[in-house]
């Protein structure tokens, strides 16, 4: 027979939380056994240093659309869309704020006029070339709790990851 007087309920793992240092609730384990949490957790905070460690006003999106650009010139927006995993409108967006800010060129294709060519301009060079010296270093920041001999073992699980994710995406 089950004690009346007690006034507690038990609580199952998927309802439990976790009490913070400041006694206010912490994310119900549900939340926290949720892959998409913890990557949503990991981006935030990354966003976060970001700004701080490499540049408040350079996007990661941008970041990557400039990267892309650097390493094949000339290519059309779509592509490039396609190369750093930006959807086209996002990318035609992305590539508009940085032409106006002065760090690529985009040129409309002789054969196809819808088509916009993307190309670094000198200070879109040097912008990149500042942000990826920052940005590497605070990748070496971020991998450090790995250490050296499992960093490339947790690359591949983040881009194994990323790569299923995407794979979903495509199956919808």
């Amino acid at each position: 027979m089950a004690d009346e007087t007690s006034t507690t309920t038990p609580t199952t793992p998927t309802t439990a939380t976790t009490a913070t240092a400041s006694g206010r609730p912490g994310p119900p384990a549900a939340l926290t056994a949720a892959p998409g949490y913890q990557v949503r957790r990991l981006y935030q905070a990354y966003l976060a240093v970001w700004i701080r460690a490499v540049d408040p006003t350079l996007t990661g999106p941008q970041f990557a659309v400039l990267q892309a650009v650097d390493a094949s010139p000339g290519h059309d927006q779509r592509s490039m869309a396609s190369a750093v995993a930006l959807d086209t409108s996002t990318m035609a967006d992305v590539a508009r704020r940085l032409e106006n800010r002065g760090l690529i060129l985009r040129r409309t294709a002789a054969d196809d006029g819808r088509r916009k060519l993307l190309y670094l301009t000198e200070e879109g060079e040097r912008t990149l070339h500042d942000s990826n010296r920052r940005a590497r270093e605070l990748d070496e920041r971020l991998l450090e709790p790995f250490g050296a001999e499992r960093r490339e073992e947790v690359m591949h699980l983040l881009t194994s990851l990323a790569d299923h994710w995407e794979g979903l995406t495509e199956d919808s």
